[in-house]
């Protein structure tokens, strides 16, 4: 009996470092969101993906799964926040990525904004011409208001990076004026609570990874991502806060319990 239970516990440990570094980072799971009032009718798609962090780790060719979930939702709009490459120094690949990002389909926009990363290893050079050419508009301390069909009026705005960029949520916010409903978009989550009191219904960040492996006693955590983690936040004045755990990964390779995440939100007002 000992025997059977020494092997099976041997077994599990052996099965752990496998699964965290084979199969769980080669997983896509996808959330979906109904936000607003919900009485009302649905008026925009949104989808939310976040730190691709392509590497020799996370080659192009396994944004082809993300890709095919992202287009079979039909969003009107696509947001990206921040950290496309791991290092761009080591592997870039640049035309690839653009050729895959711009197999994502939005009936509306496209929209991104900057990630730490995308300011290391002399990424700042080429993101922005990266994103543009898969016809991502890049959102630095800036915004656009998207008008519907109905005549209502959506704010996306974009913070720049908060590590390594300049961020100003006074210039971001200067964009937006008549609206129904205001989403923006920032790289860390903990920069969030600077929303508060402006009449942002939703904000979106990335960053965090979730932590990337999940510990039963010990919480991963990341610089500008130590209060908001993973998932859905309401911050003091109602405003909605989620934060996407990623697809792919940095520092090490590996996923236990975060698995890469599509976020999709239906917003109604």
């Amino acid at each position: 009996m000992l025997k059977k239970i020494l092997l099976g516990i041997l077994c599990v440990l052996l099965f752990i470092p496998i699964y965290a570094f084979k199969i769980e980072p080669n997983l896509v799971v996808l959330h979906r969101f109904q936000l607003g009032d919900t009485s009302l009718p649905k008026e925009l798609k949104v989808l939310q993906l976040s730190d691709i962090q392509v590497s020799e780790s996370y080659a192009t060719k396994r944004l082809d799964k993300v890709i095919r979930k992202a287009n079979k939702e039909k969003p009107d709009v696509i947001v990206f926040t921040g950290d496309l490459f791991d290092n761009y120094a080591q592997y870039n690949h640049e035309q690839e990525i653009i050729d895959k990002l711009s197999q994502m389909k939005a009936t509306i926009g496209k929209y991104a904004v900057w990630g730490n990363h995308d300011y290391g290893g002399g990424a700042a050079r080429i993101y922005e011409r990266v994103m543009n050419a898969a016809n991502f508009e890049v959102l630095k301390n800036a915004g656009e208001t998207i008008s519907l069909a109905n005549g209502k009026k959506v704010f996306i705005g974009g913070l720049d990076d908060s590590l390594l960029g300049a961020p100003s949520i006074e210039e971001t916010l200067s964009y937006r004026q008549r609206y129904d409903y205001s989403v923006l978009l920032t790289h860390e989550p903990d920069v969030a609570d600077g929303f508060v009191g402006t009449n942002t219904q939703l904000v979106l960040a990335g960053h965090s990874h979730g932590g990337q492996v999940r510990l039963p006693f010990y919480q991963v955590k990341n610089v500008l991502a130590e209060k908001y983690i993973r998932g859905m936040y309401e911050l003091s004045d109602h405003t909605k806060l989620y934060v996407n755990t990623g697809i792919g990964t940095t520092a090490i390779h590996a996923r236990m319990g975060v698995p890469p995440e599509i976020s999709v939100f239906q917003l109604h007002f």
